[in-house]
């Protein structure tokens, strides 16, 4: 019996795709501005993962440097056929829609191919593409139709197909439009599934907010025309009570002992009304049922966290694939050596679009997260990060300790002299105090502080929902990290440990 943890895949990990390949799994999820980016995870049995790599792991496979926040790598489909691994995905507001291939999932990928337009002017207009194949081999690109990067940005055009050369990567005729939906808001991240003797056409259709869900059709055909299914959504959060919520942007796959699967974004909220995600939207999964009369039915989505869990680094290897950047290469802002964590900084702060900036994704509601800088040559911290108008960090250096939260512009800040130069810096997530006639009205409350000389210092506590993704309106989530303002900062140890009770 296969043990089904939710969520599936912890911390910023949204928009999951699956696919099997013998008796592996392997999943890939969207990043956005960061790299490397969309990473590959592999398990044997649905229950333990393992990250085994990234598809972008080199300058010029996604076009991340330049993109506006929330643009990037959105929505990756992933398949195999005949001993190479596909990936279709959107480098949204950066390079367009991209096609990678790789025979090892771990990688190395290949470059990343532009998926163009019939007349060759330039990518198809879309996002969260789908890659099928039809009986006679023919390449199906289905995607979402939401316009970017023009005047007409954010235009809509509904669920749109073309039949694609893979060789020269361009559409053999204008995009088609299929069935759309049921009537809710942003038809997006359509599926091709052939099951049966039919084809199936799932899409994700109401925003990634609370009115998420999965609706499905079905024809004769990979070109339809398709048949509404009588019992959509298939699988909504929506006006209910459930601890998982906005589930929606899904992708089945037949699991252990044969069982089908559905992977699946959502969120975990807290608060008195449940309003606000602190990680953002993670990976879930659910059974799937196929029914007598053909149609799947998908089970909601229960909550069953891991353990927590508890790690510590030294910084005497090389960083893991872990460790992300903002619209960066790790390696291009920080070094490891001689046990240490290496930032310098460029005077820029986090509340620049390219911050000095290395971190990890928050994984667990409740966390505590430390490192032990150096200061001495330069001013720099430890750092929260949704996004450049949104991040709370302890800093040090040039004889200051500071503890500051930025929320869309408003700056509060506490600060003491300091004159060591070697010290612990803190991030600690907790439940919020909900006893006597207080009900708890946000997701955490951070508790920054910093231990110098052997003693602990507390600077501030800032409320957490500032840095939830209702608030900061984000597709990303929490990543915690080390960043340079100035001059050297090193890191020589680095303990994160959390649960999520």
């Amino acid at each position: 019996m296969t043990t089904l943890y939710n969520p599936l895949i912890s911390g910023f990990h949204p928009d999951p795709s699956v696919v099997r390949v013998g008796d592996e799994w392997y999943l890939a999820t969207s990043t956005f501005e960061y790299l490397p980016g969309i990473p590959l995870h592999r398990s044997s049995d649905f229950e333990t993962w393992e990250l085994i790599g990234h598809v972008a792991t080199r300058h010029g496979q996604l076009a991340v440097e330049d993109v506006p926040t929330a643009g990037g790598a959105w929505a990756p489909t992933i398949r195999h056929r005949d001993g190479v691994f596909h990936l279709v995905i959107t480098d949204a507001m950066g390079r367009g829609m991209l096609h990678f291939t790789a025979t090892d999932a771990a990688g190395p990928w290949s470059d990343g191919d532009l998926i163009l337009k019939q007349d060759g002017s330039g990518p198809l207009d879309g996002i969260d593409p789908d890659i099928a194949w039809g009986d006679d081999g023919t390449v199906y690109i289905t995607y979402s139709g939401l316009v970017l990067g023009r005047a007409d940005k954010m235009e809509h055009l509904g669920i749109l197909q073309a039949k694609v050369d893979l060789d020269r990567h361009v559409a053999l005729e204008e995009p088609r439009s299929l069935w759309s939906g049921t009537g809710g808001q942003f038809p997006e991240a359509p599926h091709l599934y052939a099951h049966g003797g039919r084809w199936y056409l799932m899409i994700a259709e109401g925003g990634t907010e609370r009115g998420h869900g999965i609706s499905i059709a079905r024809g004769d055909g990979p070109e339809g025309p398709f048949e509404t299914a009588p019992q959509n959504p298939l699988v909504s959060a929506r006006s209910t009570i459930r601890p998982v919520q906005n589930t929606g942007h899904g992708d089945l796959v037949e699991g252990p002992g044969g069982d089908w699967l559905c992977v699946l974004l959502g969120v975990r909220p807290r608060s008195m009304t449940r309003a606000f995600s602190a990680l953002g939207r993670e990976t879930f999964v659910t059974p799937v049922r196929w029914a007598d009369d053909g149609w799947p039915k998908i089970d909601p989505v229960l909550l069953n966290p891991r353990a927590g869990t508890r790690v510590e680094i030294d910084f005497d290897a090389p960083l893991d694939g872990e460790w992300i950047a903002v619209r960066a290469l790790p390696s291009d802002v920080a070094s490891v050596g001689g046990g240490a964590l290496v930032l310098r900084g460029t005077g820029v702060t986090l509340d620049d679009p390219r911050p000095v900036f290395v971190g990890r994704r928050q994984e667990h509601l409740t966390s505590s997260i430390t490192a032990t800088v150096d200061v001495s040559a330069g001013v720099g911290g430890l750092a929260v990060r949704y996004d450049e108008r949104f991040h709370v960090e302890v800093e040090a250096g040039d004889g200051a300790l500071t503890a500051r939260a930025v929320v869309a512009g408003l700056v509060q800040e506490w600060t003491r002299p300091l004159t060591a130069s070697v010290l612990d810096l803190h991030i600690d997530s907790r439940k919020p105090d909900a006893s006597g006639t207080v009900l708890a009205r946000t997701s955490d409350v951070f508790h920054l502080a910093a231990t110098v000389d052997g003693q602990r210092i507390e600077l501030a506590q800032v409320d957490g929902r500032f840095l939830s993704s209702e608030t900061a309106e984000s597709f990303t989530g929490r990543v915690i990290g080390a960043y340079a303002v100035s001059g050297t900062v090193s890191v020589s140890r680095w303990t994160a440990e959390g649960d999520d009770a």
